[in-house]
């Protein structure tokens, strides 16, 4: 068995194509007018139709899931995101406890997406800041020899 990837329902395919190409850099791998495949990702036009359900099950921000995607260059993707107007945020940029800086906002259908900073950016940026790899260690409660494979990835 081999995980193949994700599709949501979205209502407008074309919309929604846009949407994860300017935001995401996303390139299509197969479009089938109502259904779009970005690789290991995917959007579908007529859900109801798709997986045999009425159109009503098919629920408009459930809030059980999100879509995870990592940026190298987190304070670009920001200064991007902020510069459309059709984002509903969950919230500022927050920081988890081992500095990992992310942020979360409803796609055009509702799903959640969360964007986090790489933790090889995040490693970087402590070392940057004057920071031995002992302390970001310490700070990020990883161990060295997990820091330096995160550098080196």
């Amino acid at each position: 068995m081999k995980y193949s990837g994700l599709c949501i329902a979205v209502k407008d395919v074309n919309l929604s194509k846009e949407f994860y190409q300017e935001i995401f850099g996303l390139e299509v791998f197969q479009d089938y007018g109502i259904h779009v495949s970005f690789g290991e990702f995917a959007i579908q036009q007529d859900f109801d139709w798709l997986v045999g359900v009425p159109k009503e099950n098919v629920i408009e921000k459930p809030n059980n899931m999100e879509l995870y995607f990592e940026e190298d260059d987190f304070d670009e993707f920001i200064k991007k995101l902020k510069s459309r107007d059709d984002i509903q945020y969950l919230g500022d940029v927050k920081e988890a406890g081992w500095g990992q800086r992310s942020i979360r906002f409803y796609d055009l259908d509702g799903h959640i997406i969360e964007v986090g900073e790489t933790l090889r950016m995040v490693i970087k940026r402590f070392l940057d800041s004057g920071m031995s790899i002992e302390e970001t260690s310490k700070r990020m409660d990883v161990s060295v020899s997990d820091l330096e494979k995160l550098l080196k990835n």
